[in-house]
C-alpha cells in the first residue's frame, strides 16, 4: 500500500520496522482474535460452507496477512491452497523462511489495492483480519478522501479476484455504523455481520460478505 496522509499504519515502512523487531521465529502480533477464538465464526462461514471444506480444495487468499498464525492453523485442518499477501517485504521474507516446510501456503509481496497478478474470479475465500482497519484514520463521521480512495480501491480488487459464489470474510474492531459505508460504498456486496466477543469483553465484528447478485458477472 502506498503512503497515506496522516496514517503511519498504512505504510510498508512502519510494518517493516515492526516485523524487523521480531526474533523471526515467533509471532509478533495476532490482530483481534486468535484462531481458537474464531473457530465458531469460521465453522459457520468456512468449514461447513458448501464447496469450502478442505476436501473441496478451495483457494484461500489472506489479505494483509502479516505474521498471523491463521494460515498455519488452516493448513493443519487440510487447507492446502493458501496465498498470503502483504506489502511488507520484511514480513513476507520472514514468513516464507519461518514456514518453508509447510506445504500449500505461499507468501507473496503485494499491495491489496492492486493485485494484478491474481486472475479475475479465481479465489474461493478472501480473508481480512484488520487489514481494512489500518487503512482508516481521521474522523469516523467524515473519513478523509484518502481513506475512501484506499478502501474502495481495495474492495474493488477483492471483488474482482473473488469468484461469483466466493466468500469474503472480514474481521474488524470498528463500529458497524462507521465501517459499513466503507465496506460497501458501491453496492457490490451483501453483508452478514456477526458480533464476536464474550460477555463483558470488547466486541469485534465478523462479516460474511458475498457478491450482490447484480454485481456478479
Amino acid at each position: 500500500m502506498a503512503e497515506t496522509g496522516g496514517n503511519e499504519l498504512g505504510t510498508p515502512s512502519y510494518w517493516d520496522k515492526h516485523y524487523s523487531d521480531s526474533d523471526g521465529a515467533t509471532p509478533a502480533h495476532e490482530w483481534l482474535k486468535s484462531f481458537s477464538e474464531l473457530e465458531t465464526f469460521l465453522e459457520r462461514t468456512l468449514f461447513t460452507a458448501p464447496g469450502l471444506a478442505p476436501s473441496d480444495s478451495p483457494s484461500v487468499l489472506h489479505l494483509g496477512s502479516g505474521d498471523s498464525q491463521i494460515p498455519l492453523e488452516l493448513a493443519s485442518r487440510g487447507y492446502t491452497r493458501q496465498l498470503c499477501v502483504d506489502f511488507s517485504p520484511a514480513v513476507v521474507k520472514m514468513m516464507t523462511d519461518r514456514h518453508a516446510s509447510v506445504p500449500g501456503i505461499e507468501w507473496r509481496l503485494m499491495d491489496v489495492r492492486d493485485m494484478n497478478s491474481i486472475p479475475d474470479a479465481s479465489v474461493d475465500v478472501a480473508f481480512d483480519k484488520s487489514t481494512l482497519d489500518v487503512m482508516i484514520h481521521g474522523s469516523p463521521w467524515n473519513p478523509p478522501q484518502d481513506v475512501k480512495d484506499n478502501t474502495s480501491g481495495y474492495l474493488r480488487e477483492v471483488h474482482r479476484v473473488l469468484k461469483d459464489n466466493g466468500r469474503f470474510l472480514c474481521l474488524t474492531f470498528r463500529q458497524p455504523h462507521f465501517v459499513k459505508p466503507l465496506l460497501n460504498p458501491e453496492g457490490l456486496w451483501d453483508l452478514d455481520m456477526q458480533v464476536l466477543g464474550d460477555a463483558g469483553a470488547f466486541e469485534y465484528y465478523g462479516y460474511l460478505i458475498r457478491k450482490a447478485p447484480r454485481a456478479c458477472r
